[in-house]
C-alpha cells in the first residue's frame, strides 16, 4: 500500500569552507529540509543538472569564481529559485551587488541562525512550501491598462519575489503607497504586517522612539517601554513614505538599522534583531538631495537598490475613463446614490487637464463635481477645473505641497461654520438650508456625512 507523502523540499549550499556547510545543513535539516552541498561554481551547476531546488544559499568567494556569476545564472535560467548570497560582516556594496544581480535575500558572516530560519521561511512561502501559501492582494487595485501601468504590474510581480529594498519613485498623488502595499500582498510576507510611516509627518524629537522604540524613563513621559514602528514590523515589511524628510542625524541611525538588521530602543543598552523589508517612497528627487548634502550618499545606495519609478497622470490620458468609472463609483456608494456619467465635454477635459496633483487630484475633483451636479449627468462647468493652468516645471513637482493639510482643515472650517448656520437660521430644516446655501438637499447630506454633523 502506497502513501502519497508530501514533498521535503531540497537545498543546494554553495561554499568551499567545510564548517559553513555543515552549519547550513545542520540547521536546514532541523526545519525539515533536505540539502545538496558543493564547493565550487563546476560542482554547483553539475548539481542544478542532477535536480530541482527550493532554495540555493551561496557564498560570494569561491575557488573558480563567485557567486554572483551564480545567481545571474539562475535568475537567466532558474528565476523561480530564491537564492540568498552570503556575505563577509560590513561588506555591503557585495550583498547590494547581489541584490541587483537577482538575489532573493542576503546573509552575513558569522551566520545568525535566526536569521536563517527567518529567510528559509521567507523562501519557501515564495516555492509553495511554506506554512501557509500567501494571500493574492486582489483587494488591491492598480487600475489602468495603458503600457506604461502594465509595465509597473509586471515590475511589482517580479520585485514581490524579492527580498531586496525598493525605493519608489514619482509624483505626489501617482500611488506609491498602493504599489508598496501590492509588492508586499504578493510577496512571500504578505500575512505578516505592513507598516507605513510618513516620516514628513513625525516631529524630528520624537522620531527615533516612534521608528526603534524606547525603555521606560528613557526620557520625560516615558512611562513604559514601547516597541517601535520596526518591531511593529517585524517579519514583514516597512513602508517609508517621504524618506527625504528625515533629519541626518535619522538617517545614520537608520542605515545602521537595515545593514545591522537590528535596532536599540532609545534607553536600551543592547540591539534587538528585527526582520524587516524596507520600501521606501518621496515625491522628491532623492539623487538631487543626495547632491544637495540633504540626504546620505550612503543611505542612498542602501534603499536604492532597485527604483520603480511610478508614471504621472499626464504620461497615460488613456486610463482617465477606467479611473473616473471607478472613482465615481466608489464615491456614489459613499453617498447612497447612483453614479452620475461623464458628458464627453467634461471628459474630454478631464483627459486634457495636466493634473499636477495626479490621481489624488482626479478624486477630489469628481468628488467635488458629484456633490456640486445638479444634472444627470456630470458637466464641464460642475468639474471646476482651473483655466489655463499650466503643467508645473520639475523643479515645482519637486517642491513640497507646503499648507496643504492647514488650507484644507480651514476651509473645512468655514463650510462647518456655513452650514451651522443655516441650519440654524431655518429651523434645522436641511431642505431649506440646502436652498440657502444654494446648494441641493442631496450635496447638504452629503457634506453633512463627510462633515461628522450628522
Amino acid at each position: 500500500m502506497s502513501h502519497n507523502t508530501p514533498h521535503q523540499p531540497h537545498a543546494l549550499i554553495v561554499d568551499d569552507e567545510p564548517d559553513i556547510r555543515e552549519l547550513l545543513a545542520l540547521t536546514l535539516s532541523r526545519m525539515g529540509l533536505a540539502s545538496s552541498e558543493a564547493e565550487t561554481l563546476a560542482e554547483a551547476h553539475g548539481l542544478l543538472q542532477q535536480r530541482d531546488f527550493d532554495l540555493c544559499l551561496t557564498d560570494m568567494r569561491l575557488p573558480d569564481g563567485n557567486g554572483i556569476e551564480l545567481i545571474r545564472h539562475l535568475q537567466q535560467h532558474r528565476p523561480e529559485l530564491p537564492v540568498a548570497m552570503i556575505t563577509a560582516h560590513g561588506k555591503m556594496e557585495i550583498a547590494i551587488e547581489a541584490l541587483k544581480a537577482g538575489a532573493f535575500d542576503f546573509l552575513n558572516k558569522p551566520v545568525e541562525l535566526q536569521a536563517l530560519r527567518e529567510l528559509v521561511n521567507s523562501a519557501l512561502r515564495l516555492t509553495g512550501n511554506g506554512p501557509r501559501p500567501a494571500p493574492s492582494g486582489s483587494e488591491l487595485q492598480l487600475l489602468g491598462a495603458s503600457p506604461a501601468i502594465e509595465s509597473i504590474r509586471q515590475m511589482v510581480r517580479k520585485l514581490a519575489r524579492s527580498q531586496a529594498p525598493i525605493y519608489i519613485s514619482g509624483e505626489s498623488g501617482t500611488g506609491k503607497e498602493l504599489v508598496a502595499r501590492l509588492i508586499h500582498a504578493q510577496g512571500p510576507r504578505a500575512e505578516m504586517p505592513f507598516i507605513a510611516v510618513n516620516c514628513g509627518a513625525i516631529p524630528a524629537e520624537l522620531m527615533e522612539s516612534e521608528l526603534f522604540g524606547h525603555k521606560k524613563g528613557s526620557f520625560t513621559g516615558a512611562q513604559s517601554d514601547k516597541d517601535g514602528l520596526f518591531q511593529a514590523a517585524h517579519g514583514g515589511t516597512l513602508f517609508l513614505d517621504e524618506v527625504a524628510d528625515l533629519p541626518l542625524e535619522m538617517q545614520v541611525k537608520l542605515l545602521r538599522a537595515i545593514q545591522e538588521k537590528a535596532v536599540r530602543p532609545v534607553g536600551a543598552q543592547q540591539e534587538s534583531h528585527v526582520d524587516v523589508r524596507i520600501l521606501s517612497a518621496t515625491h522628491k528627487n532623492l539623487a538631487a538631495q543626495v547632491q544637495s548634502g540633504h540626504f546620505r550618499e550612503d543611505l542612498f545606495f542602501r534603499i536604492n537598490v532597485i527604483e520603480l519609478h511610478l508614471p504621472s497622470l499626464r504620461e497615460r490620458p488613456e486610463d482617465i475613463p477606467l479611473l473616473v468609472g471607478h472613482i465615481t463609483q466608489h464615491l456614489a456608494a459613499q453617498m447612497g446614490i447612483t453614479p452620475p456619467p461623464l458628458d464627453s465635454c467634461a471628459l474630454a477635459a478631464l483627459q486634457h487637464h495636466p493634473f499636477p496633483g495626479n490621481v489624488r487630484e482626479l478624486e477630489n475633483i469628481l468628488e467635488r463635481a458629484m456633490t456640486l451636479c445638479e444634472g444627470a449627468q456630470i458637466s464641464t462647468n460642475d468639474l471646476q477645473l482651473p483655466a489655463g493652468r499650466p503643467s508645473p516645471s520639475p523643479a515645482e513637482r519637486d517642491e513640497p505641497a507646503l499648507g496643504a493639510a492647514n488650507l484644507e482643515d480651514y476651509l473645512e472650517r468655514i463650510e462647518r461654520k456655513l452650514i451651522e448656520q443655516a441650519l440654524h437660521q431655518n429651523r434645522h430644516n436641511k431642505t431649506a438650508a440646502a436652498k440657502s446655501l444654494g446648494i441641493s438637499f442631496r450635496s447638504l447630506r452629503y457634506r453633512l456625512q463627510k462633515l461628522g454633523m450628522e
